[in-house]
């Protein structure tokens, strides 16, 4: 089944109210010509003349020029460099080890995108507004929307981890299906992007999804891209395809399911535990930059092991996997349990801004939805 974009749609909108789609052609995308967001259906969403502000990152292309020539864009783009932010956030090691990229070329490049990139401070006041302008996503489930003030964050990273049939894998289904909603529904009116790491991806469920909503099950599946990953090596490199494609075209959703299964079967023992740790950092920061670059939402699964320390953790002797790297990436931790037949429990375990709590929802045959009684 082809969903990875069988044909050209119109440019979602991205996940900030303050980003305007590009167009597809190269002079759309240099000058940020703005055009009227579209939902699944492809119909425009905004009239009266309304459009959006400025898109929130640059094409590579403007980087070319003194000194800096085609060729050399070219071969940013095959390791993953696809906007002047990705380079300008890059470190001189990162690019130096870049085939073909001279050292003279790395302070060129970096000169220029730092003369383009705002990286110094700003006020709190900024920061603010800016983050008034934040999109949720919707869950399905009112109880655990209101829990997470809104549903899922975009421009951040949130982890889900707990033990198998407690809806981590449903949540990323449902989730596929309310980014391309309105707005005012809960949704980011943008496609959605699934990396696959244990073969849980089915589309006819979001088929089912899309019933709920009152979208078409086709145009869903056109507008999620899909991609099976095959080891830890081929996870990472997906997501520098990923930044290519958001580049082009607007995302509001990337998911990651799960993000430590292969890692857990490409490393073993302790004598490979540093490697595995400083691979997977590599990883979540890359995703990292994706959020920050394109504003859209990260959402990873997480497995869950037992601990035999005796030092039990959320009121059992489960903890998540990946130790302190994936704590300290992860901007807000969901631990999902199971609750009385098809219900389930979401704890906020930990978030800059969320307060601890719990909210109870259930699986449905239409994805997520409200906890049955």
């Amino acid at each position: 089944l082809a969903v990875c974009l069988a044909h050209e749609r119109p440019p979602s909108v991205p996940c900030s109210r303050r980003q305007a789609p590009l167009g597809t052609d190269a002079m759309a995308q240099q000058q940020l010509v703005q055009q009227p967001p579209t939902q699944a259906g492809g119909d425009a969403l905004m009239g009266d003349g309304q459009t959006q502000a400025p898109g929130a990152w640059q094409q590579l292309e403007q980087l070319e020029g003194s000194g800096i020539n085609a060729a050399d864009l070219k071969k940013l783009k095959e390791k993953g460099f696809h906007t002047v932010e990705a380079v300008a956030h890059a470190t001189r090691k990162e690019l130096g080890e870049i085939k073909g990229i001279s050292d003279q070329k790395v302070d060129k490049l970096l000169a220029a995108a730092h003369k383009m990139v705002d990286m110094g401070f700003s006020s709190a006041t900024e920061i603010y507004q800016q983050r008034q302008e934040t999109l949720h996503l919707t869950t399905g489930s009112k109880d655990l929307d209101d829990l997470l003030r809104g549903g899922i964050e975009t421009g951040s990273i949130t982890e889900i981890f707990g033990e198998f049939r407690t809806g981590k894998t449903q949540l990323c289904h449902t989730l596929c299906v309310t980014t391309q909603l309105p707005l005012e529904q809960g949704g980011a009116e943008g496609k959605a992007m699934y990396i696959d790491t244990e073969g849980t991806f089915r589309p006819e469920r979001l088929c089912e999804i899309a019933e709920k909503y009152g979208l078409d099950g086709a145009d869903v599946l056109d507008n999620v891209a899909y991609a099976r990953a095959y080891n830890s090596e081929h996870q990472l490199q997906l997501l520098a395809e990923a930044a290519g494609m958001m580049s082009d075209t607007r995302f509001g959703l990337i998911i990651i399911d799960s993000a430590t299964g292969l890692y857990r079967t490409d490393y073993s023992g302790r004598g490979e535990l540093s490697a595995r740790q400083m691979h997977l950092a590599k990883f979540l920061r890359a995703l990292s930059n994706l959020a920050a670059q394109f504003g859209v939402a990260c959402v990873i699964t997480n497995q869950v092991v037992a601990q035999v320390d005796g030092g039990a953790s959320f009121g059992d002797n489960k903890k998540p996997i990946g130790g302190n790297i994936i704590a300290h990436a992860s901007t807000t931790r969901l631990y999902f349990r199971k609750g009385r037949g098809e219900n389930r429990v979401c704890k906020v375990y930990d978030s800059p801004c969320l307060p601890e709590g719990e909210a109870t929802f259930a699986i449905h045959g239409a994805g997520i939805g409200d906890a049955a009684e």
